[in-house]
């Protein structure tokens, strides 16, 4: 028979870790909030510098001129994977679907004969991949720092990202994130940085005379955009890690209430088993009188 005392211990252990999941949720809800109209806001802008570079990169003749961030170099050997992760834990599977499938591009590229650099941002996805891929690490950004996400963060990561492209230190980098949909989904997402991508931009022929050249403006223009689509996977990132932390302590939560109502049944019947044998040993004396 269990111990009433430890039954009792347990159930007001499991109300107090209750305590903390909901509160826990209550900050993920708030936080996310401001996150998600961060992220939403952020699409238009992004989006319209996809279309405008798209327009720019598609009425012109690419040669060995163009800008490498657009075209890309004729053979690429080395692939710069950029994960993005949280620096904290307790968000349900929302790092480990996106450290999941950047692995699973990882082992794609090693295997088909590529070189690989790993970039992290955010400490969780370094700590899953460093048993299998530490070997491949470059460099690491820590967000443990950031209050508040802002451009100039994404800056200073495109800058590192800018740098070792041009020492030739990787030819083509890619980026992952998780995409937010909504509270109970987040999107597990593969970007192209390098050579740039665009392919949700609308392609639009332009009529208009540029000056200077077009490929003088993309040369400027290109980093810029990297830069912006850094961000804006930040900003996707964040909204849908509170997403994330905010269902899982919402489920963790209700799993606390359960075990505390199926603890506080076996809790009762343990007593009224004690107090049952309690008044047959009594009465089992009285009659031996």
């Amino acid at each position: 028979m269990p111990n009433l005392k430890d039954l009792k211990n347990r159930i007001e252990s499991v109300k107090s870790t209750r305590k903390i999941t909901k509160a826990m949720q209550m900050v993920a809800a708030a936080k996310l909030r401001r996150a998600q109209e961060s992220a939403e806001s952020g699409r238009p802008y992004a989006e319209r510098m996809n279309a405008v570079v798209n327009n720019l990169a598609g009425g012109m003749t690419l040669s060995e001129d163009s800008p490498k961030l657009l075209t890309g170099r004729a053979d690429i050997k080395t692939y710069l994977i950029i994960v993005a992760t949280s620096e904290r834990g307790l968000c349900g599977g929302f790092n480990s679907s996106i450290v999941k499938m950047a692995k699973n591009k990882i082992s794609e590229l090693l295997s088909s004969g590529h070189n690989v650099k790993i970039y992290t941002i955010g400490k969780k996805g370094r700590e899953q991949l460093s048993r299998e891929f530490g070997v491949y690490f470059s460099n690491h950004f820590d967000l443990s720092t950031v209050k508040t996400l802002s451009y100039s963060v994404a800056l200073n990561i495109s800058k590192d990202i800018l740098l070792g492209f041009n020492s030739e230190e990787f030819d083509s980098a890619l980026l992952f994130f998780s995409r937010f949909q909504s509270v109970l989904v987040q999107n597990p997402t593969e970007q192209r940085l390098i050579p740039a991508s665009f392919d949700d931009a609308e392609i639009a022929e332009s009529s208009y005379d540029y000056e200077p050249e077009r490929d003088e403006i993309l040369e400027e223009l290109l980093p810029q955009a990297i830069t912006t689509q850094v961000f804006t996977a930040l900003l996707e990132n964040a909204a849908s890690e509170q997403g994330a932390r905010m269902s899982a302590m919402d489920n963790a939560t209700r799993n606390a209430g359960d075990m505390i109502d199926k603890l506080t049944i076996k809790y009762n019947r343990s007593r009224q088993a004690a107090i049952t044998n309690e008044l047959i040993e009594i009465i089992s004396g009285a009659e031996a009188l």
